[in-house]
């Protein structure tokens, strides 16, 4: 998640205070990735020394807010018209995990399996509680919200892909270990000694 364009695109809003982008994002976001006041000073400080944003003077004892120069608002009109960019496939530690543990021996991977469905079960009925709870106009939680749900049903679905895998492996490997033991069984042992028998020529 870029904090950067998250606090340029409600910059462009309104001009708020430091705090008051912490708790316009929280609740935009359903509070599903909450921000720490340290991120957002910091990312302002950036901001602030790209010529994206300034801080405008206040009266004595009042917060004094940011707003967008003429830089930062065409940063948020670029972001607005720019797909984001996917990280690239197999990057996620949930599959990096299982693919090391279906290649590292030792390792029970269906016991593996069971233990993230839990987890990941867990969150789902989570997330679909919270779901109940938002109001009808709250588009932007509610969007929020079914995104992980929608991302938490496909990591079931794959996981209960990856269980498969893994049975019709082992299936795969017992019936090579089969044939391989019947093949050894109706081999003829040769003695050491054995000789080529002779064979005699015609006259």
């Amino acid at each position: 998640m870029s904090v950067k364009h998250a606090l340029l695109a409600l910059l462009s809003w309104k001009p708020s205070t430091m705090y008051q982008l912490r708790k316009d994002f929280d609740a935009s976001t359903g509070e599903t990735w909450p921000l720490n006041i340290g991120q957002v000073s910091t990312t302002l400080q950036r901001l602030e020394r790209d010529g994206l944003v300034v801080q405008d003077a206040a009266e004595a004892g009042e917060p004094e807010p940011w707003r967008l120069t003429a830089s930062g608002l065409a940063e948020v009109e670029s972001w607005w018209h720019s797909p984001v960019p996917r990280e690239t496939p197999g990057r996620d530690e949930l599959v990096i995990k299982l693919a090391l543990a279906v290649t590292v021996p030792g390792v029970d991977v269906a016991a593996l399996v069971q233990r993230q469905r839990s987890a990941t079960l867990r969150v789902l009925h989570d997330i679909t509680k919270a779901r109940r709870t938002v109001e009808q106009g709250d588009i932007a939680v509610r969007l929020v919200l079914d995104n992980h749900i929608f991302t938490t049903e496909a990591e079931l679905r794959w996981l209960d892909d990856v269980e498969e895998t893994l049975v019709r492996a082992q299936a795969a490997a017992l019936a090579s270990a089969q044939v391989g033991a019947k093949a050894s069984a109706t081999q003829v042992p040769v003695a050491a000694n054995a000789r080529p028998a002779k064979i005699r020529s015609k006259r």
